[in-house]
């Protein structure tokens, strides 16, 4: 009897997760077998979780809110990229038994941005909305880019002073509250926050935008979120969701499971097509 290798993407909440399905149709557009299920797993639960789900031959595991930086904790061993950002979302079980953590979030905005909507990140002014783990996870593979400058605006201003403090060697980046983004203008703006999901918004100033800026919200939704809209109604030439990063950063992680790159633009177009049904 064979085994069917076992994925996971553990979170709390998870109900709404599209990583079952995308891992299902790359494994049939890959042919592999596997079988790739949503767990919710709460911080307190997460270490038990894990070394459980490992313990019974599971293979690799994706880790979402609130988890990653549980993760990064977790593994025995991490990628660059991983310990750049002090978060994990993907973990991986090596050949000798140790746990390889990785953080794959980064790279798929990125690709996402520059592949799937030719956006322009090098010589952009960019503001990321928000100074917790969806944040660490995107500000090194940004500044590669050859960014103009990142500014990190959160409610807690410390917080925001002290993560761009930590990546201030690779570029220009500064943190700073709400308050202090009046009569300052981006490129590119980014939401980091989860809060669009449930209708609410920091406090942005008008004018925050240049003309023929974008917005991206990390966050994902069938209706648009809230900080969609507000691109919309602030006149972004594009305003965007995580969609794209969410089937990105998945075709990442099931390449470094499986060691075999999936397509991601039929997902893509799959799941949009499914949004407006």
């Amino acid at each position: 009897m064979t085994l069917i290798d076992r994925y996971a993407v553990f979170g709390c909440p998870i109900k709404h997760s599209k990583s079952p399905r995308i891992h299902k149709i790359f494994a049939e557009q890959t042919g592999q077998a596997l079988e790739y299920s949503a767990q919710e797993v709460s911080a307190e639960q997460f270490p038990a979780a894990v070394a459980a789900f490992f313990a019974v031959g599971g293979k690799g595991l994706n880790c979402t809110i609130p988890l990653k930086e549980l993760a990064w904790a977790y593994a025995d061993v991490k990628t660059e990229r991983a310990c750049t950002a002090k978060s994990v979302n993907t973990l991986a079980l090596q050949a000798n038994g140790s746990i390889l953590g990785d953080n794959t979030d980064g790279i798929g905005l990125v690709t996402d941005l520059i592949g799937n909507h030719a956006i322009t990140l090098a010589g952009s002014r960019i503001l990321i909305l928000g100074a917790g783990g969806a944040s660490r996870g995107i500000i090194a593979p940004i500044l590669e880019q050859s960014a103009h400058s990142i500014v990190i605006a959160n409610r807690t201003v410390d917080k925001a002073i002290e993560l761009a403090a930590e990546f201030h060697a690779r570029g220009s980046i500064t943190g700073c509250g709400f308050s202090d983004l009046k009569n300052r203008q981006f490129d590119l703006i980014i939401n980091a926050t989860s809060t669009s999901l449930s209708g609410q918004l920091p406090p942005l100033p008008e004018a925050l935008l240049v003309h023929n800026g974008v917005c991206y919200d990390l966050a994902y939704s069938t209706e648009p979120t809230a900080f969609v809209l507000w691109g919309q109604d602030n006149q972004a030439l594009k305003s965007l969701d995580g969609l794209g990063m969410l089937v990105e950063q998945a075709a990442e992680a099931f390449f470094i499971w499986r060691g075999i790159r999936p397509e991601t633009r039929p997902v893509i177009e799959l799941l949009n097509a499914e949004r407006t049904i």
